[in-house]
This record gives structure tokens, C-alpha cells and sequence, in this order.
């Protein structure tokens, strides 16, 4: 096997010699694009010729980035992935990577374009009509799906690198700049302005419990124990592609067993006589035991559930938070009452304390301050 460092300008390339082309009878060679460094290029060409020896070298074929993600690597991978998983990397190539780079050949994609398509996400990648840019880690979710494309295509021979591996990506911090909380005032406001609207025992569960929507939206009767006060979240109901399917939680750590306050059960209580009232007159009987359901007893779209707390927060005069930071909420309130770090992740489902504390770095401040101030009052007493 032959092969040799060629450069073009300011790039290097593995040159390997593939036989004689029986149509023309000259010499093949193969020009493989390998970065801008001959260090980086040497090892390209080594590795070329091993995947030649051990019978695994594939000559080059012009499948764009695009077609090779989502006609290759994504059909490949969907059997093995959770739907909503294999919906969520389809909607990325489709409205992020194919609108940038998707027309690039995967084996000339090189690392500076993923550091462009990267530094235009962030400003302007929104599609949705309002401009501007996409979160730091919504980027890196562009660029996790692309490196994990890349890494099949190298590890089968499609492309000789990872080129993702290369780029400069977005830094994250689990503290996100995006979360917003509200004050106990503030949330007993909201919850005492919609009390009367039927999801008013969802809203306060999720304010009570900080469950995650989709976990709102699959629980059923028979986790839920009023008699003991608690309720266990075994599974999730997500939105794929506007359908609705049933699914395991996140993470083993996600089920979990939540305690009730003696509100949310009386409300609970109401709420399931209720629905026992209602399908009773209808006469209907329903399969599922969706805790928060429609009249024909088929569960509530967790689309729906967010944009009735939108549409009910718009008419209140509170500062304008998402959904999901009802959870947030939750959790700033139990820690900032001086509950044990633990309880609060174990209420969360969250994979361990520290987590808890790094998403909650805001809370510390002013707990390190009550901290000081009771430490003080017990060894020397109210006197300053």
C-alpha cells in the first residue's frame, strides 16, 4: 500500500494509491482532506493505510453532510433510540445543520465550518419569525448530534476524522442564565388568581411537587395513594411529533415517590370526584386512569398544558416565567426554607445532591447568610 502528504495551499491531504482504474489504466489515487497541520495528516495517512491492511478502507463517496445524516446515520440509529429522542435529532438536522452546512460533502467538511454554523446559531438561529440567536446549549445540542453522526462515519470508514471533535463549541453552565423564579407571594398569587379554571389542580401539583410536565401529563390514578398523601412518578407522556406516546422516565433517579401537602391532596380529592361526577353522567368508561384528562378520558397534550399557562399568565400581573420554572420555583422556595439539599433532589428526581446544588447556585447566598447568622445567635447569643 502507497500512500504520501500532499498540500494545497494552506491544507494537507493523505494521497493514497488505490490500483489501476481498469477503465483507463492509470493509476488511482485517492486524495483524502486532512486538516491544516502535517502532524494531524501523518496520523490520517497511518491510519488510512491500517484500514487498508485490516480490510476496512472504503474510497470516498460524495454523500453530503445532509443526505448521510438523515438517510444513513439516522435510520441506522432510530431503533435504538426513545421516539422523542429520534424526533428531536431529525428536527435538528432538518431546521439546523441542512439550512447551513447540510449541502457540504462529509468528507470535506472541516472544523471552521462547524465553528461558523456554531457562531451563526448563536445570533441569529432562531426560525421561528422573532430573530436572534439560539441558547449556548441548544447550540451544543447541534453539535453533540453532529459529532455523534461523525463518530459512526469515522469508526466505518465514511470519513478518516471527526472533525467535530476539532471545532470550538459553546460553553454551557448547568446555572442557566434563562431560569426564573417566583417568590411564595408571587406564587400563591398565581395559583389564587386561576383557581377556579380546570387546571387548576395540575398547575398547583406542579407547583407543590415540581414535576416536569410530561410526568404531569402520564400520571395516573393508580400512583397516586390520597389516604397516605403520596404519589409515585413511574412514567412520562411526551409529545413526538404532535403524537402522543408513553415513555420511561429520564433516568432511573426520575421515579421517585413525592410526599403531598395537605392542600394539593383536598384538591386532588376534589378534583377526582369530579371526574368520577362527569363520567358518571356520560356514562362512558375509560381505559388509561389519566389523573388530568379530556371529557372522553384520553390524556391532556402537554402542548396544551403550556400554552394555558401562558394564555393564564398573560391576563395576571406577575413577572413572566415558563412553565417548567414552576419546578425551578419549587425548589428555590423548599431550599431557601432551609429543607435538606437531599429531600430537595429526591423530590426532583434529580441524579444527585450536587447536581441539585450547581442548578440552584442562586439559592446559596442567602442561605450561607442565614447560615452565619444563626451560628452567631447561638454561640453569642442576640447581642451584636
Amino acid at each position: 500500500m502507497r500512500g504520501h502528504i500532499a498540500k494545497k495551499g494552506n491544507r494537507y491531504y493523505a494521497v493514497i494509491y488505490e490500483g489501476v482504474d481498469p477503465a483507463t489504466g492509470k493509476d488511482k489515487r485517492r486524495w483524502h482532506a486532512a486538516g491544516d497541520n502535517r502532524k494531524d495528516a501523518e496520523r490520517v495517512l497511518a491510519d488510512l493505510i491500517k484500514r487498508v491492511h485490516d480490510g476496512d478502507y472504503r474510497s470516498p463517496d460524495k454523500i453530503t453532510l445532509g443526505d448521510y445524516m438523515l438517510k444513513r446515520w439516522l435510520p441506522a440509529k432510530r431503533a435504538r433510540l426513545k421516539p422523542s429522542t429520534a424526533e428531536s435529532y431529525e428536527r435538528i438536522i432538518r431546521l439546523h445543520i441542512n439550512p447551513n452546512i447540510g449541502h457540504i460533502p462529509v468528507q470535506k467538511l472541516r472544523p471552521e465550518d462547524l465553528d461558523t454554523l456554531y457562531a451563526r446559531l448563536l445570533t441569529e438561529g432562531k426560525r421561528n419569525g422573532s430573530g436572534g440567536g439560539l441558547s449556548a446549549q441548544t447550540v451544543r445540542n447541534v453539535h453533540i448530534t453532529i459529532q455523534g453522526a461523525l463518530s459512526d462515519a469515522e469508526r466505518k470508514g465514511t470519513v478518516v476524522r471527526n472533525v467535530a471533535d476539532l471545532a470550538d463549541t459553546p460553553t454551557t453552565s448547568r446555572n442557566s442564565p434563562t431560569m426564573s423564579v417566583w417568590t411564595s407571594d408571587e406564587l400563591r398569587a398565581f395559583l389564587d388568581a386561576i383557581c377556579d379554571h380546570y387546571l387548576y389542580p395540575l398547575f398547583l401539583l406542579a407547583a407543590t411537587t415540581g414535576m416536569r410536565r410530561a410526568e404531569i401529563a402520564g400520571l395516573v390514578w393508580r400512583n397516586v395513594d390520597l389516604d397516605t398523601a403520596r404519589l409515585t412518578v413511574s412514567q412520562q407522556l411526551l409529545s413526538v411529533e404532535y403524537k402522543l406516546i408513553e415513555s420511561d422516565l429520564k433516568t432511573p433517579t426520575s421515579r421517585r415517590t413525592i410526599d403531598l401537602d395537605p392542600h394539593t391532596v383536598a384538591q386532588l380529592r376534589l378534583h377526582r370526584r369530579h371526574q368520577l361526577e362527569d363520567r358518571m353522567g356520560t356514562g362512558r368508561r375509560h381505559k388509561g386512569g389519566y389523573v388530568f384528562a379530556k371529557p372522553d378520558g384520553s390524556p391532556i397534550h402537554p402542548d396544551l398544558i403550556s400554552q394555558t399557562f401562558e394564555r393564564l399568565l398573560a391576563k395576571i400581573d406577575l413577572p413572566s416565567i415558563r412553565l417548567h420554572d414552576l419546578r425551578h420555583t419549587h425548589a428555590t422556595i423548599l431550599l431557601q426554607q432551609g429543607v435538606n439539599p437531599k429531600v430537595v433532589s429526591e423530590r426532583l428526581g434529580h441524579a444527585s445532591v450536587s447536581f441539585t446544588m450547581d442548578v440552584y447556585q442562586h439559592v446559596l447566598p442567602d442561605m450561607q447568610a442565614q447560615a452565619a447568622a444563626t451560628f452567631g445567635t447561638a454561640i453569642f447569643g442576640d447581642t451584636p
